[in-house]
């Protein structure tokens, strides 16, 4: 299930630099982040949906990816960015 529009407006402009910033690597990341939510909560309740939990580990594996870019250029806003998305313990 893909995101509703009002919900993608919301997390662009909490986490981008500017209206449409959906390039950013934090945008991506918080919308990323919510979409795996959703594909949790889907597969927690239709546990034998192969095809949603393959989508769920391919979607963890590309926000792993884009968190390891935002640590090796921007430490100081990765640490932010994890502290606002609750992500570690």
């Amino acid at each position: 299930m893909a995101l509703s529009k009002e919900k993608t407006v919301d997390i662009v402009s909490k986490f981008g630099k500017h209206d449409g910033d959906t390039g950013a690597s934090e945008v991506q990341i918080a919308l990323l982040t919510e979409r795996i939510g959703q594909l949790t909560a889907h597969c927690k309740k239709f546990k034998k949906d192969t095809s949603a939990q393959r989508s769920l580990l391919i979607l963890v594996g590309q926000r792993r990816r884009l968190l390891k870019y935002i640590q090796r250029t921007n430490l100081d806003g990765y640490r932010a960015l994890i502290k606002d998305l609750g992500l570690r313990k």
